[in-house]
């Protein structure tokens, strides 16, 4: 689609002004310390970006880097790492005997791969659900960190009904990314594994000289559980400056956006993305509330969005994945084309404000390529983290 095709076209897109005054509990302090103790623990790269800044006539555009997280080129063990340490201090506190368990769960990739590291790692065995449309690079990713793998022909939600029904022994536990009711305290564990990443960011922004933080932080969203983390971390302040939270998610799979516009949960039917980790049709329960209070807006964008927002991203040495650059390419969206400067205004954007682009993975972490993307007719498709 040319530029001034898409500068024409109605951006999916969602405001809501009270976001900033809303409050919520802070994540537990404790979490940054277990991140600390381990043994590949270090912050990953906040990356400022001129040229982003000038094109977008902001003050400062910074980008988080998590194209190498623990060893692993996502941002998702920080939540699978504080999760299966909770699960296991919970069973040892219950008196549970020390044989192994198995972990399960349902994924596209890099959560997955994630749970499967820390499962090895801890003399745990992992078994990982993968719904169709997973890249086979991914599979074999998880399939390397000495998980068992089952493909699903079918949906992520067909996947982590499957995962739920395998973990339904009592030498099984599921850890899953999203939360049902029912089923909410590991999620919650999930989430809270993320506030390690926004702790950083505050660190780093003040290393920088940005003393005053972000007023803007740009989010990737699939079911939720991160922009979770991110408005605990921002909402839960008493004091300061509370920066405007964007969810970013591809067109194909705009739940969180959908539910933000009509005010309740809601599910939407998914077509196939190379945002494959953002491909989720349902946002995750325990995510809402937070999600409904925190958010200022939320946008969605197309592949072609992301590609171009990759390959801007690279040109300027950050590693970034289809679902990693969703940000930039989801706040170019929202700057430009018809009604930009009332979403500048609802952003609370000027030319010294600083905005910080959450890029969740490398291009390692996500294996579509954009010629995989092209090919593709978007069939139905329902994947997820």
């Amino acid at each position: 689609m040319s530029d001034n095709a898409s500068s024409s076209r109605l951006l999916p897109w969602c405001a809501r002004p009270d976001a900033r005054a809303w409050r919520c509990e802070p994540a537990p302090s404790d979490v940054r310390a277990f991140h600390s103790s381990l043994p590949d623990y270090a912050p990953t790269p906040l990356t400022e970006l001129p040229s982003l800044a000038a094109e977008f006539g902001v003050g400062r555009v910074f980008v988080k880097d998590e194209s190498c997280r623990l060893g692993l080129p996502a941002f998702k063990a920080l939540g699978a790492s504080w999760a299966v340490h909770r699960i296991l201090a919970e069973r040892a506190a219950s008196g549970a005997d020390h044989s192994p368990i198995t972990l399960v769960t349902a994924t596209d990739g890099n959560h997955g791969r994630a749970v499967a590291r820390m499962a090895h790692r801890l003399g745990q065995d992992a078994h990982v659900f993968v719904p169709q449309g997973v890249h086979p690079q991914a599979v074999a990713a998880i399939v390397a960190e000495q998980a068992e793998v089952t493909e699903v022909p079918g949906s992520y939600d067909e996947a982590v009904r499957l995962a739920a029904e395998a973990a339904a022994t009592p030498d099984a536990v599921l850890v899953q990314d999203t939360a049902w009711p029912g089923y909410e305290q590991i999620p919650g564990w999930i989430v809270e594994g993320y506030s390690t990443l926004c702790a950083e960011i505050d660190e780093q922004l003040a290393t920088a000289g940005a003393v005053e933080g972000a007023e803007l932080v740009a989010i990737p969203v699939g079911v939720g559980s991160l922009a979770q983390a991110v408005v605990t971390h921002y909402r839960s302040r008493p004091s300061g400056q509370a920066p405007a939270l964007l969810s970013v998610e591809p067109e194909a799979a705009p739940c969180v956006l959908e539910s933000l516009t009509l005010d309740e949960p809601v599910s939407v039917t998914t077509s196939e993305t190379a945002m494959a980790g953002l491909n989720c049709g349902t946002p995750s329960s325990i995510a809402w509330p937070h999600l409904r209070g925190g958010l200022d807006a939320a946008v969605a964008v197309t592949d072609a969005d992301s590609a171009r927002a990759a390959t801007d991203l690279a040109a300027l040495g950050v590693s970034s994945g289809p679902c990693g650059a969703a940000t930039l390419a989801g706040l170019r969206a929202a700057l430009t084309g018809n009604g930009a400067d009332e979403r500048r205004t609802a952003l609370g954007l000027g030319p010294s404000s600083a905005v910080v682009l959450l890029s969740t993975e490398g291009t390692a972490a996500n294996p579509h390529s954009t010629t995989d993307h092209l090919a593709n007719d978007h069939s139905p498709l329902a994947t997820d983290h």
